[in-house]
């Protein structure tokens, strides 16, 4: 019984249109019930026996298609509707009291607008309507014409009804399907962005340092000035590795430790690096850290270590100056001297980068050359949310 059942869910949900078998089977069954019942109801009141072969003829498409033949996706409601006119109209040919035969139009019009077009449906339910009048015609028909007429019409709606809601299914499918899609882009544009901001820092800083140790040892024959260099490089190298498997470590479906994010309380550290590199840099915050959010601070942070990072690799040795100043929201500074061009391209993948993750927190964040220095700054208005709450 079990492989019965199987095998015929299986077939059901084999259909083309989409639809799941808990909508399918239900109507083969009632398709199947009432043919049975209107040959039975003939059979009981003595009429010709050769009225068994309408009610066959209904419900052929069923045993067709549980036979596992293939039918095109046109050619089921072609089929289902011939052989739904064609029974009906041999059954009607000796009516009984109380006549089930003409349920099978019903049945009928509500698989072939449930997969047909409201064009095709229609004609097939203006077709469908001839039989029951023609059968009123003939005085064939048990029931009063208006009735059949109105279960014919309520077997359209119902198809097309259960058509629009499966469009309307499929439409959201996609649009979730689209969601989906575009959230895995912005991840993945998000990250990428983290690795932009890993790689340029501490590559920058740690170049710098190799440098000073090569010139330790080449020109002044340091050895320890070139181990101090050495060290700082080292350290900065391992913590950038550390920085891009946790960045990289996000994509994984399992979540990993990690250390908490970065933020205002970082920037001390990281203007510390910097100097270690040779870059002259002045860093002042004022304010309480605690009045911003931790998705402020760690903005503020990356920020900060972008701006720092152009320094190194467009002005280095240039003196730069960085200021935030905190409470009622947040501003940023990053300020340096030019020496010489101006930087390859104000809109650069770090600008770009440093812009939109001011603008997601509902901050700004303008980069330019004034009055002889390029200045980066980033104002953020007031958190809902202090970074101690948020914690």
């Amino acid at each position: 019984m079990r492989r019965v059942i199987r095998y015929v869910h299986g077939r059901a949900a084999a259909l083309p249109f989409g639809y799941p078998p808990a909508v399918v089977l239900p109507g083969h069954a009632c398709l199947v019930v009432v043919a049975a019942v209107a040959v039975a109801q003939r059979l009981a009141a003595g009429v010709a026996d050769w009225t068994l072969v309408g009610g066959l003829l209904a419900i052929v498409p069923v045993v067709y298609l549980l036979a596992g033949r293939p039918v095109p996706d046109g050619g089921r409601p072609l089929g289902v509707a011939v052989c739904a006119l064609l029974g009906t109209s041999i059954l009607l040919v000796h009516p009984v009291a109380n006549d089930l035969a003409p349920l099978i139009l019903v049945v009928m019009l509500a698989e072939c607008a449930a997969v047909t077009s409201a064009r095709v449906s229609l004609t097939t339910a203006a077709v469908a309507a001839l039989v029951p009048t023609t059968a009123a015609a003939l005085g064939h028909l048990g029931y009063g014409l208006a009735f059949s007429l109105v279960t014919v019409a309520l077997g359209w709606a119902t198809g097309y009804i259960i058509r629009t809601q499966l469009r309307l299914f499929e439409q959201e499918r996609r649009t979730q399907a689209e969601r989906t899609a575009q959230a895995a882009d912005d991840e993945r544009r998000r990250i990428a962005r983290e690795v932009h901001d890993v790689v340029a820092h501490s590559l920058s800083i740690t170049l710098l340092h190799l440098t000073g140790a090569r010139r330790a040892l080449q020109e002044d024959r340091d050895v320890d000035e070139a181990v101090d260099a050495l060290t700082d490089a080292e350290r900065l190298g391992r913590q950038a590795i550390a920085d891009i498997r946790r960045t990289v470590g996000l994509l994984d479906s399992e979540p990993s430790k990690v250390r908490p994010e970065p933020g205002i309380g970082d920037i001390d550290e990281l203007v510390t690096d910097v100097v270690r590199a040779g870059v002259p840099v002045v860093c002042d915050i004022d304010g309480d850290p605690g009045s911003v959010s931790a998705a402020t601070g760690l903005a503020l942070y990356r920020i900060t270590r972008e701006a720092l990072a152009n320094v190194v690799k467009h002005a280095p040795g240039s003196s730069t100056e960085v200021r935030l100043v905190l409470g009622g929201g947040a501003a940023l500074t990053v300020a340096n001297d030019l020496s010489g061009a101006l930087p390859e391209a104000v809109t650069g993948n770090g600008i770009a980068g440093m812009r939109q993750r001011a603008e997601l927190l509902g901050g700004r964040l303008d980069a330019g050359p004034d009055g002889g220095r390029w200045v980066v700054r980033a104002e953020f208005a007031p958190d809902d949310v202090p970074a101690e709450e948020a914690r």
